[in-house]
């Protein structure tokens, strides 16, 4: 688990406003623990996958939505599939 102030630092160029952009907009959730916000592995890749998005690949936070909704889509067939295919076996 990590801390908001660790994850900002961590991801190099992340701003504490991005990330509180972030959470507001649902693209990332982190739990909550005394009042702070707690970052799961799952919750800390998002947030590389999404500063990766915006960054490296030049998406506009007006896509932003629409590439991550697609994103969750692609996985969440690939996991299904994965499924599928354990219980074929």
């Amino acid at each position: 688990m990590m801390s908001f102030d660790v994850l900002v630092r961590d991801v190099d160029g992340l701003e504490d406003a991005d990330l509180a952009r972030w959470i507001a907009n649902n693209w990332v959730k982190p739990d909550l623990a005394d009042g702070r916000y707690v970052f799961e592995e799952i919750d800390i890749a998002r947030v590389h996958l999404i500063y990766e998005l915006r960054e490296e690949l030049d998406v506009n936070e007006a896509a932003l939505p629409v590439v991550l909704l697609l994103l969750d889509q692609l996985y969440d067939v690939r996991r299904h599939l994965l499924e599928v295919g354990r219980r074929d076996r």
